[in-house]
């Protein structure tokens, strides 16, 4: 990945996109580049949308990031990548969570879940990264912890060495859960570079 570019993270309430993206840019602050982010709440507390636009580089002078210039797409529930298609541009890369979330309309059966989701986006030209986050922090014994298994997979694609991620990592995770989580964030970054 190159020394500036455009996140965008998105998901739904409770997920903890906001977690993500404050590790992710922490990290970059950390390796020496500047950093700007903004979040988007939205409905959130209710299961809604939520988003954080991360940029980076030499110098950055807005967090947000405009419509087809996303460089990585953090989708932390699959259907969410479908929501920020306008965001991306075809050399977009696209980590996608294969969690899925069942929307209300779709949960009582007002409306059907969309399939063939990660070949829809492969073939709009994304380079489409498929993660179980959710099963990777399962397996390591804490479901909460499947954020910072999805920035294990971002990591491997940034210009940042895993040590600066696990440094921040140990900075900002209560005690508690630091050690699941240093283990989904190294088995999440194996996922990414699968």
């Amino acid at each position: 990945m190159e020394s500036s570019g455009n996140i965008l993270f998105c998901g739904v309430g409770g997920q903890g996109i906001l977690l993500a993206s404050e590790l992710t840019a922490y990290a970059l602050l950390a390796s020496g580049m500047d950093a700007k982010k903004s979040e988007v709440h939205g409905m959130a507390q209710r299961g809604g949308s939520v988003e954080a636009h991360l940029r980076y580089g030499k110098k950055v002078y807005s967090p947000l990031i405009e419509p087809g210039t996303a460089d990585l797409l953090l989708a932390f529930e699959i259907m969410e990548a479908l929501r920020y298609l306008p965001y991306l541009h075809k050399g977009s890369k696209v980590i996608v969570n294969t969690q899925r979330i069942l929307p209300p309309a779709v949960a009582t059966g007002k409306a059907a879940y969309p399939e063939n989701i990660l070949e829809e986006l492969s073939e709009r030209g994304l380079e489409v990264i498929p993660v179980n986050g959710y099963g990777i922090a399962k397996q390591a014994g804490n479901v909460k912890a499947a954020n910072v298994a999805l920035v294990g997979a971002l990591s491997s694609l940034l210009p940042i060495p895993q040590e600066t991620f696990i440094e921040v990592i140990k900075e900002r995770v209560p005690a508690r859960f630091l050690e699941v989580n240093l283990t989904v964030f190294r088995e999440g970054r194996k996922a990414g570079r699968a």
